[in-house]
């Protein structure tokens, strides 16, 4: 396995995920996807991320979708094997959906397809002001999986759903911000610094704060609202952050001005 198809980088106790695949506009093989998920995965059970971002390499393409060349098109044999990719495909946005901390999504380039469903499972994006997004799903005659279209309309609306998916528009400029596809524009020459000190400043919140609130955010996207069990779990983080240590830092550092010294307890 290439593992230089996924580099890793760590700075305190943020980690930066970057897609390398350049040269094929950072688009997913399946060996990437698998790569991502297990990544995702081994970091989702390390306390000390607390932070994630994810980009691509270079300054083209931020993810330009699922490498459709490295599935086989013709067989009804093929076709099973297209619906088990689909499936890891799934998995992968799953993982970045459920982990723990925040992930910010640094959209360095062009986001099409899966790239731009990658983006849309972050919790934050941020993006270069040159950038263009599009879902084309509809020119190639495909219906877009339920699941996929469901995370769309839970993040950006869906009357923003409706018209990238009907359309299969690419979008660029103010027009992207509009649809609800990033939170942030800025000059691409500010975009990594601006990033980075967003990954950090979210970093240095108490663990369990961030973990709870997301938690919490995550169930309540799920249903309008919560049944018994979902409360009494909402309810029990609560109160475990209230009691937490962690609590305690941040109070005594608020009233002694200082910068607070978690350790997610």
């Amino acid at each position: 396995m290439n593992h230089q198809l996924l580099l890793i980088q760590r700075r305190d106790n943020v980690c930066t995920l970057t897609l390398n695949r350049p040269q094929k506009k950072n688009s997913l093989s399946l060996e990437l996807v698998e790569m991502l998920g297990s990544t995702l995965k081994k970091l989702a059970d390390n306390n000390e991320v607390r932070t994630l971002v994810l980009r691509g390499a270079g300054d083209v393409a931020f993810c330009s979708g699922f490498d459709i060349g490295s599935l086989p098109t013709q067989s009804k044999g093929d076709a099973n094997q297209r619906l088990k990719s689909l499936d890891q495909v799934e998995m992968l946005c799953q993982h970045l959906v459920n982990f723990p901390y925040p992930v910010i999504a640094m959209l360095n380039g062009l986001a099409f397809g899966l790239g731009c469903e990658l983006a849309v499972c972050c919790d934050i994006r941020i993006g270069a002001e040159d950038i263009r997004i599009g879902m084309p799903p509809a020119k190639l005659g495909m219906v877009y999986p339920w699941m996929g279209l469901q995370r769309f309309i839970q993040r950006i609306g869906l009357q923003s759903t409706k018209e990238m998916f009907f359309t299969g528009r690419t979008y660029s400029g103010t027009r992207i911000q509009t649809l609800g596809l990033v939170d942030y524009l800025v000059p691409r020459s500010d975009l990594e610094e601006f990033t980075t000190e967003m990954a950090l400043e979210i970093a240095g919140n108490a663990p369990l704060a961030l973990k709870g609130i997301k938690k919490v955010i995550h169930m309540l996207m799920q249903a309008n609202r919560l049944d018994n069990n979902q409360s009494n779990e909402a309810q029990k983080i609560f109160r475990s952050a209230l009691a937490s240590e962690d609590m305690q830092e941040g109070q005594a550092a608020f009233l002694e001005k200082r910068k607070p010294r978690f350790k997610g307890k």
